[in-house]
């Protein structure tokens, strides 16, 4: 079954969220937000969905609680969230950035602001979703630290790393962690129509690369259907994420090239 680049990438923000109980997911962006509806349709049943607001919602996105922000602060430094937001920048460690782009005393480009990043990486589980997987956004070190990297917060002490957790970083091109002694940026899987060698060069500095690099995982039959005609029948993940082969179906073997 033909399946887009889109739906590898809803697929593998999903599998963020596996296995997480009854915690409250935040996504930010439209394919995490499928991702999360997604796993709570099928393999996270437990999970909280938010509008991203002052409402709990269901998998069809209508209103099942009311969250206040007071409530929603409970949940954000008692660690009861898992947040998936979006980085300008980030480096090897995970230091993220959203804020500015050169100096930050004088920046060449104003952005977001660091917003919530530090309270999320400080206190829950914090993964990323990166649409466009470039040299310019994985840099060798970022222009501001936003969400806090495992360096950092090592260096900050264990009250810091206490609740410290960075899970995954999905890409328009890979999927990649931080499970390496140093806690450096691994490369996990490629999408399929992916190679290694095509990640390392959209990468700023140089990842830990296993031996062998299988291919993100593939869709089951229900998922794609759950995507296709529940969660995003209007296909908007494909206006995000471009299929570059116009729809194509993982070989076997791995995602090595």
């Amino acid at each position: 079954m033909s399946v887009t680049r889109a739906e590898y990438c809803v697929i593998a923000c999903a599998e963020a969220w596996r296995d997480n109980g009854e915690v409250l997911a935040s996504p930010m962006g439209l394919i995490p937000s499928v991702g999360a509806r997604l796993a709570r349709h099928t393999f996270s049943p437990d999970l909280l969905l938010t509008d991203g607001e002052a409402l709990l919602v269901g998998p069809d996105g209508s209103p099942e609680g009311w969250l206040p922000y007071r409530r929603h602060l409970t949940a954000v430094t008692g660690g009861r969230r898992h947040v998936m937001m979006g980085a300008s920048q980030i480096d090897r460690f995970g230091n993220q950035n959203i804020s500015c782009v050169g100096d930050w005393s004088r920046p060449r480009r104003q952005l977001l602001g660091v917003r919530g990043a530090p309270v999320n990486t400080l206190n829950n589980p914090t993964s990323y979703w990166i649409p466009r997987h470039s040299p310019r956004v994985f840099v060798d070190r970022v222009d501001m630290v936003c969400g806090v990297g495992y360096d950092r917060v090592a260096a900050a002490g264990p009250g810091a790393a206490r609740f410290h957790r960075l899970p995954r970083v999905v890409t328009d091109l890979a999927v990649l962690d931080f499970a390496t002694p140093d806690r450096s940026m691994r490369l996990v899987s490629v999408h399929p129509g992916v190679t290694v060698e095509q990640v390392a060069r959209a990468t700023g500095f140089g990842l830990m690369v296993p031996d062998e690099v299988p291919f993100t995982r593939e869709p089951s039959p229900r998922e794609l259907e759950l995507i296709r005609t529940v969660i995003d029948p209007d296909g908007l993940r494909d206006r995000e994420v471009p299929d570059p082969r116009g729809g194509a179906t993982a070989g076997p073997g791995g995602g090595r090239g």
